[in-house]
């Protein structure tokens, strides 16, 4: 009996390691996992502002280095909706599947407790049945005996509870382990698939902004102000004797005309002033 029950105290503090094993570095991962989704939404929000700032550079740029850049921001954009989707993800597979072993371990100590405490019992009998068989006395001795097989029972009863606990918890943990890794696997895949073809979109665009177009628009924006002051000399100096005198003459002309126009219109003014002076006169003499 007393090599059974070494056996049984021997097994309670196995399993007591086992827990807080998994007590220990299970909340170790749950942290570390959680800090790393931090770090996911952080960078996120960091490469929201860096979309911002390439759209905001954009508009100030020649048109291919414009155009480039805007669409180069908005798969960027588009990856970080991506990089969403990691992080609630993360946080759903991951995250919170760790955090409710803290409510699972505090429920197996709970089970180890009352295991100790049936030993315990179990024990404190066993020595009270060897005190009273050296005391040999009769009536205590079966009194003594019936206790220790009382609490003997309860005791196997405890550990066999226990055990089948434990190893409905080692099956859980482990498939759990096998879930949640596989998990956080598949969520990674899936985003660096998406940022792959997304990353390829984004370089594709840089790569087809024309250089030598924008160069040249660059260069016609240096001298856009004195752009159309050359074109009318070009102009003018381009011009055929012959199309210089068909302009003077035209000049020639116009001021020909104006004159005529100004002689006619005097010439009316004193027409009307002289009928003007013979009626007042006529009216006069009356």
């Amino acid at each position: 009996m007393r090599r059974t029950l070494e056996n049984r105290n021997a097994q309670t503090k196995q399993l007591q390691t086992a827990v807080s094993n998994v007590e220990k570095h299970f909340g170790e991962l749950c942290q570390i996992f959680a800090a790393y989704v931090r770090k996911t939404a952080r960078l996120r929000d960091k490469a929201d502002l860096l979309v911002n700032e390439i759209n905001a550079y954009a508009a100030t740029e020649t048109p291919h280095l414009k155009l480039g850049l805007m669409n180069f921001a908005d798969e960027f954009a588009k990856l970080q909706d991506y990089r969403q989707a990691e992080v609630e993800r993360l946080e759903a597979k991951v995250v919170e599947p760790l955090k409710t072993y803290g409510t699972i371990v505090k429920m197996k100590r709970d089970d180890l407790k009352a295991t100790l405490t049936a030993r315990n019992r179990e024990a404190k009998q066993l020595t009270q049945l060897e005190r009273t068989r050296q005391r040999n006395p009769s009536d205590r001795h079966v009194i003594a005996e019936t206790e220790l097989q009382r609490a003997a029972m309860d005791a196997s009863r405890t550990s066999r509870h226990l055990e089948e606990t434990i190893n409905n918890f080692e099956r859980q943990k482990m498939k759990d382990i096998k879930t949640i890794f596989s998990e956080f696997i598949t969520i990674e895949m899936l985003f660096h698939g998406k940022a792959l073809e997304v990353y390829t979109a984004a370089y594709q665009n840089i790569q087809n902004i024309d250089e030598d177009e924008d160069l040249e628009v660059f260069r016609n924006s240096l001298y856009a102000p004195d752009y159309s002051s050359r074109l009318d000399i070009v102009r003018a100096n381009s011009k055929s004797p012959l199309q210089r005198s068909l302009s003077a003459k035209c000049v020639s002309g116009t001021g020909q005309v104006s004159t005529c126009r100004l002689r006619k219109d005097q010439q009316a003014e004193d027409d009307e002033d002289e009928e003007l002076d013979v009626t007042e006169e006529e009216n006069f003499l009356k």
